[in-house]
């Protein structure tokens, strides 16, 4: 008889046997397929988490131009940047915040000039009270790279309220100098929690006399030439800092910049997520060699409950490579079922599971204990693909291999007398 239909016979005639290790093979397919699926959601949203959050790289130099932070932002290892321009400016046609204390005697009374403090940036995004969360936009939308070259503003809620400004606003304001006017157009408003200050305060420095504003605007509005106060380059994990220093050493000479790493966001949130991709890949290892181990025994058992089966077949000539075959086919004929339900177990339970190792269901994008108040990375998602059913197939049949095999060495070293002798 083939084989393969005698091992077909065998498994139709031992059904409590063949349902025992299907179930074996079930739990050992899941565990496997979930591990793969884990593996592949953590590699997901750790590249989303880069990208969204990564490592924030301040430079500071004292004379820094606008130009020269551009010329740094474009460099390999930086995929989003921001640059703060600050300058002092003046209301034409709507009235600044002024302090409602009263101007302690020696201070000099305010001329009307500069009493705006207008910053040039060129992503709102990424200024920290805004990522953070601490200052929000209540109307319109920020200043983002596309605005560079428009004349646009985003302005305090408290200076919107006074003048009864909203979006879609033109605003005149001009330089410091008085030389230069240049018409706004708000895009935004914003609302910054700092309270008015409980003693005299300049107009520049009232948290309601703040706008934002493209970089070009800002240098129209400078007296005399903008400089950059502080650039921000975000990249995408801690180990490309040392390729940045080495860009920035190239464009602003080596010496004479701050240079600050804060991976503070990176650590709490994307290095949980590494350790989940870790775990995961030590737990298929785990299982596929688990797995084996018993499977290997369970076979190793059964053989040895057939030896007078075996001794029979031997001596009516079988060879003795078949026999390993027909227990390696038996046992595949169990694996590949055993996958197919673990599929379906997966798709319909992974997502829960991928909820409860990288994060919750509210969309944030660490797990709980590692949240931080910066967002804008999707919670995970983890489906079922073709590769990963592959690769469990693949090492199911991989076990179902070594788990007969191995056991049936000992097959090749006996004889059919010796066999149906220690069957008796």
């Amino acid at each position: 008889m083939n084989f393969v239909k005698r091992a077909g016979t065998s498994l139709a005639a031992r059904k409590s046997r063949t349902a025992a290790l299907l179930a074996i093979f079930l739990v050992i397919c899941t565990l496997l397929l979930g591990g793969f699926l884990l593996q592949a959601a953590a590699a997901r949203q750790e590249a989303d988490a880069q990208r969204a959050i990564g490592v924030d790289v301040t430079v500071r130099k004292k004379g820094l131009t606008p130009a020269q932070a551009e010329r740094l932002g474009t460099s390999g290892p930086v995929h989003r940047h921001n640059v703060d321009v600050p300058v002092r400016a003046d209301a034409q046609g709507f009235a600044p915040l002024t302090s409602k204390l009263q101007e302690p005697p020696g201070t000099g009374a305010e001329d009307g000039k500069d009493r705006l403090a207008a910053h040039g940036v060129r992503d709102t995004g990424m200024l920290l009270p805004f990522s953070y969360g601490s200052t929000k936009l209540t109307a319109g939308r920020g200043i983002t790279p596309e605005d560079a070259g428009r004349d646009v503003a985003v302005i305090e809620r408290r200076l919107a309220e006074k003048n009864a400004l909203k979006v879609g606003d033109t605003l005149r304001v001009r330089s410091a100098d008085g030389e230069n006017t240049t018409s706004v157009k708000v895009v935004g408003i914003f609302r910054d929690p700092a309270q008015e200050p409980t003693m005299w305060t300049p107009a520049h420095q009232l948290p309601g006399n703040t706008l934002y504003v493209p970089v070009a605007t800002a240098q129209k509005l400078a007296a005399g030439t903008a400089t950059v106060g502080e650039a921000v380059y975000r990249i995408g994990s801690p180990d490309r800092a040392e390729q940045l220093h080495a860009e920035a050493e190239k464009v602003l000479g080596k010496g004479g910049f701050d240079f600050r790493v804060n991976d503070r966001a990176f650590k709490d949130q994307v290095v949980p997520i590494q350790r989940v991709g870790t775990f995961a890949g030590l737990l298929v290892w785990v299982i596929a060699l688990a797995g084996a181990l018993i499977l290997g025994l369970i076979v190793m058992l059964q053989i040895r409950e057939r030896r007078r089966e075996l001794g029979v077949l031997l001596s009516m000539g079988e060879k003795k490579w078949k026999l390993i075959g027909q227990h390696a086919v038996e046992v595949a004929a169990v694996a590949l079922p055993a996958v197919a339900l673990a599929a379906l177990a997966g798709s319909s339970a992974g997502q829960w599971a991928g909820d409860s190792f990288l994060g919750g269901q509210d969309g944030t994008s660490a797990p709980a204990a590692a949240r931080t108040p910066r967002d804008g990375v999707a919670a995970p998602t983890v489906r079922v693909g073709a590769a990963d059913v592959g690769k469990v197939a693949g090492i199911a049949l991989g076990i179902s291999l070594v788990s007969t095999v191995i056991p049936g060495v000992g097959i090749l070293r006996l004889h059919p007398r010796s066999l149906l002798t220690d069957a008796e």
